[in-house]
């Protein structure tokens, strides 16, 4: 019978107590027992970048030496080694929504090497067809750009450089190329910029160098004098409404600035939704309940935007970086008709030739004609639109809905199939507007697509202004007033920022004179 340590010699005991904490130690438990070699590829066989979720039996996400880390995944660009503890772990590989994502578990049981080898197979291409995608909310690392376009299959991202509490290039000299090429179709720019402050985030693409808007200052100056100084500064900067339920929403509608909403945004993320409007203007919680409630409140907001006769593209934003979004996972989708160049792309998301989604793939042609297109009614014409949509989930979708003026006014129930074809006629008989939008089955989340909208429009009215709608935002405007005016205590700043309150009110006072419709 062996003798306890304990009853040993003290030097023994202590050499074994030492041992026994060591291997017992978080420490140890981490140490590297086995490699896994994870190899992605095509259906032809060839390597595959794409991103890649590993979780052990704790639930806590691995990383592979050398490649971009970011929450819970990791960039894989074909093949890479992790090291690995003895146990299970869970996997997902993914290369966005066009290929179709591989899922199981492996078992490391011995100090053997392992692989995986996973072969992933594209569902849809829709470069063939014309459409290229963009996530233009990205915060990650510029040297790990490319690599990370490449596993999301992502053609273009612009790179944010300069915030309010950091701008990279304080100390540096500003390259005269900000706009990269590479893989001959990809683009991404690092000159991309963000104001988030009390009133919410705008979004700057296409400047030349960044704006000075470093503050910490929540309301003070307005985020309109930024918008102002960049216009001065190059009238084609492109700036984005970062949120439709931001505060200042109707003042930066009503300059007539804007140039795209981002309906799929980073209160969406992967395998979770931020319940709340953060700063923002916050929903019914009772009508519009967790967790998809913020994702309908998004939509009902641009709904109201579009009924007010205003015309501004859906787009999207991940926030991966700041949010744990992998970079693409809010896309916008962007169909063109000329060659693909970072120009020629926001010429097409300008004229709203395009489609948001986080997860399906929605195309979709009404008389042929793709979103964005206006279409014309003579008087007291009721026109029939022939509508011809594809979708392709890998979540399930219970039904495609018509949207005609902020109501549900068609209702396709789809099947189990991953694409699927839908058509039918629907007819239009006075002024307004229409998309389509597939929202997906998945728990915990609001994964989604949705067509920028066609227009319709009449030879004596052209824009339908919905009075429901234009009080909705005059109501908004009010209650921004009274917070602005009890948040800035100095009296000459308070009255610098209400000048741009003051102009949106009297802008959507004046559209409630212009309304035609209820």
């Amino acid at each position: 019978m062996r003798t306890p340590p304990w009853n040993r010699k003290p030097l023994v005991f202590l050499m074994v107590l030492f041992c026994a904490t060591y291997w017992t130690s978080p420490l140890a438990a981490e140490t590297p027992t086995t490699r896994l070699t994870i190899a992605v590829t095509d259906v032809g066989g060839q390597p595959l970048p794409c991103r890649v979720h590993l979780i052990d039996q704790h639930g806590d996400a691995q990383n592979v030496s050398g490649q971009p880390f970011w929450h819970d995944h990791f960039v894989c660009p074909g093949t890479c080694i992790a090291s690995l503890a003895l146990g299970k772990y869970d996997y997902a590989i993914e290369r966005g929504p066009e290929y179709l994502r591989r899922t199981g578990q492996i078992e490391i049981t011995d100090g053997d090497d392992r692989t995986l080898d996973v072969k992933l197979e594209r569902i849809a291409n829709l470069r063939a067809a014309g459409w290229y995608s963009g996530d233009l909310h990205v915060h990650r690392p510029v040297a790990e750009i490319e690599q990370l376009m490449r596993a999301e299959n992502l053609d273009v991202a612009p790179v944010i450089t300069w915030w309010n509490s950091r701008n990279m290039w304080k100390r540096r000299v500003i390259p005269n190329k900000v706009t990269h090429r590479f893989d001959s179709d990809r683009f991404y720019t690092i000159m991309a910029g963000e104001d988030e402050r009390e009133g919410g985030a705008l979004l700057y693409f296409g400047l030349k160098s960044p704006l000075d808007i470093e503050t910490d200052d929540r309301e003070f100056p307005s985020p309109m004098q930024f918008v102002a100084e960049a216009k001065k500064r190059d009238r084609e900067v492109w700036i984005d409404i970062e949120k439709p339920f931001w505060w200042d929403v109707p003042v930066w509608l009503a300059s007539g600035q804007m140039n795209s909403i981002g309906i799929a945004n980073n209160h969406m993320c992967r395998s979770q939704m931020y319940p709340s409007e953060a700063w923002g203007k916050p929903r019914d919680a009772k009508r519009l309940p967790e967790p998809r409630g913020n994702g309908f409140w998004s939509q009902e907001i641009y709904y109201h935007m579009l009924n007010c006769g205003l015309r501004i593209p859906p787009s999207a934003g991940s926030a991966s970086g700041v949010l744990p979004n992998p970079v693409g996972y809010n896309r916008v989708y962007v169909h063109l008709e000329e060659p693909f160049t970072r120009d020629a792309w926001f010429r097409g998301l300008s004229r709203g030739r395009c489609f948001v989604t986080n997860g399906p793939l929605l195309l979709v042609k009404a008389d042929g004609h793709d979103p964005g297109t206006s279409i014309k009614l003579t008087s007291g014409e009721n026109r029939p639109l022939h509508i011809d949509i594809q979708l392709t989930s890998q979540d399930p979708v219970p039904y495609i809905e018509l949207i005609e003026n902020g109501i549900v006014a068609h209702t396709i129930k789809c099947s189990s199939e991953l694409t699927e074809r839908n058509t039918f006629t629907f007819s239009v008989d006075e002024p307004g507007w229409f998309l389509i939008r597939a929202i997906a089955d998945v728990e915990g989340t609001f994964r989604f697509a949705t067509t920028a909208p066609w227009f319709v429009e009449a030879d004596d009215v052209k824009h339908r202004i919905s009075r429901t709608s234009v009080q909705f935002f005059c109501d908004w405007v009010n209650e921004r007033i009274e917070r602005v005016k009890a948040n800035i205590k100095n009296d000459a700043q308070r009255e610098q920022v209400l000048v741009w309150h003051t102009k949106a009110r009297e802008f959507w006072t004046e559209r409630l004179r212009m309304a035609n419709a209820e």
